[in-house]
């Protein structure tokens, strides 16, 4: 399966690399570009995109305000947006997750780190940059009452079988089910399946949202090292 690829950055001559780099790969194809996050809403639903790469600050509909807009249509369930930010330390970061964003990737990441991020939000799973998984997420999660913890999501938590809530925190810790099946002594398809069954629980549309679920829940505790 080819997979359908939509830049959305309001700098031509990144969306011109990012085309470059995407139509070198047999397995995807860019099916449009688009210079804000309106444009990138509509054209995710003409071009039937499967991964949007959107850029987090763009001139009228940023690309936070694009990828609540792509996680709020039914239409465009099977769209998985990975955000492209020039600084990972970013307020904007985690509130993309939250929104619905698959991970994200600072714009000085390595090419094949790119295609990688867009083959696994295809796949339905997700991408936090190595200079950005759960510490990052923590630090800001942990930045006042307000901002942390969700009571309704601790609550949820009382769906999760035991299992389910020990993948749940090896997810957190950014594991992938390989490492989390060697950790629990289980298969990566169990694992696997209880990923799914808490993302279903959860209301997560894919392993980005379950890290942040995790925090905001309490059910793992920020780390400010």
């Amino acid at each position: 399966m080819t997979i359908r690829v939509l830049l959305a950055d309001d700098q031509a001559l990144l969306r011109s690399a990012f085309r470059v780099l995407v139509d070198s790969e047999p397995d995807m194809h860019v099916v449009g570009e688009a210079s804000d996050g309106a444009e990138a809403v509509r054209l995710a639903k003409e071009q039937a995109a499967d991964v949007v790469l959107m850029d987090i600050r763009m001139p009228g509909t940023d690309g936070l305000a694009a990828t609540r807009l792509i996680s709020a249509d039914p239409s465009l369930a099977q769209v998985r947006v990975v955000i492209l930010t020039t600084f990972e330390v970013d307020d904007y970061v985690v509130q993309a997750l939250r929104a619905g964003a698959s991970g994200f990737l600072g714009k000085g990441s390595e090419p094949e780190e790119l295609l990688n991020a867009i083959r696994l939000a295809a796949g339905g799973d997700a991408l936090l940059s190595p200079a950005a998984t759960k510490g990052l997420i923590a630090r800001f999660l942990a930045r006042g009452d307000d901002d942390g913890r969700d009571p309704a999501r601790s609550e949820r938590l009382g769906a999760l079988t035991g299992r389910e809530r020990q993948v749940l925190v090896q997810v957190a810790g950014g594991h992938s089910n390989d490492e989390i099946a060697e950790r629990l002594e289980v298969s990566p398809l169990t694992v696997k399946t209880h990923v799914n069954r808490a993302m279903a629980k959860l209301g997560a549309r894919d392993r980005a949202q379950l890290v942040v679920i995790a925090y905001e829940s309490g059910l793992v505790r920020p780390r400010m090292d």
